[in-house]
């Protein structure tokens, strides 16, 4: 009697593992084993030191706070945003040779647009600009989001490079808006000044 409960507690044992597999491929995926969820890969060794002599070359001794060749170039007035925004573009059209998706290229140029609009503002835009990093930003997003190897990323498609085009048709209107709206100011300030006199 006890040698037949045995045998049956062990053929019972032997069908539940050989469902257990089954039972395994029927459960569903976890957030980390997500099929769609990209890799992080190796990304351009120029992007990195791009970002690096743009965003944090440069040390603070005492303070430890890190900035870099953005925050000497904007010191020039309204030219000095004009080409470090340049520069943050470029990262962006990198990561269309990653195809990153469009979501995430649309935050890259949201990051861009934030940096260029807060740098606008007298003195505290400054500031704002140092803090943001506008580069070390999107590179992070390009190293998490990016979907081929470096080796790969020779071209993107086609839907991808015509939405970066309007991207960057949105951060060139607004540079072109700055331009023309500091223009305006300085030429009401001499008129003025002149109707003064």
């Amino acid at each position: 009697m006890l040698l037949r409960e045995h045998g049956k507690a062990q053929s019972t044992k032997y069908q539940a593992q050989n469902l257990m597999p089954a039972y395994q491929e029927l459960e569903p995926r976890k957030r980390s084993q997500a099929a769609l969820h990209p890799t992080a890969v190796q990304i351009e060794r120029e992007l990195e030191v791009l970002t690096q002599i743009m965003d944090n070359q440069f040390r603070i001794p005492v303070l430890g706070w890190r900035f870099g060749l953005n925050a000497i170039i904007d010191l020039i007035p309204e030219f000095g945003d004009i080409i470090t925004t340049i520069v943050a573009l470029y990262i962006l059209v990198s990561a269309v040779r990653y195809r990153v998706p469009k979501i995430t290229l649309l935050r890259m140029g949201l990051t861009i647009a934030i940096y260029f609009v807060g740098g606008l503002i007298p003195f505290i835009g400054y500031l704002f600009d140092v803090w943001w990093k506008p580069n070390v930003r999107n590179l992070k997003l390009l190293r998490e989001r990016a979907t081929v190897s470096k080796e790969q990323a020779k071209r993107g498609r086609t839907s991808d490079w015509l939405f970066v085009g309007l991207i960057i048709g949105t951060v060139a209107a607004l540079l072109a808006g700055s331009i023309v709206l500091t223009i305006s100011v300085w030429w009401y300030i001499a008129t003025h000044l002149q109707f003064g006199m």
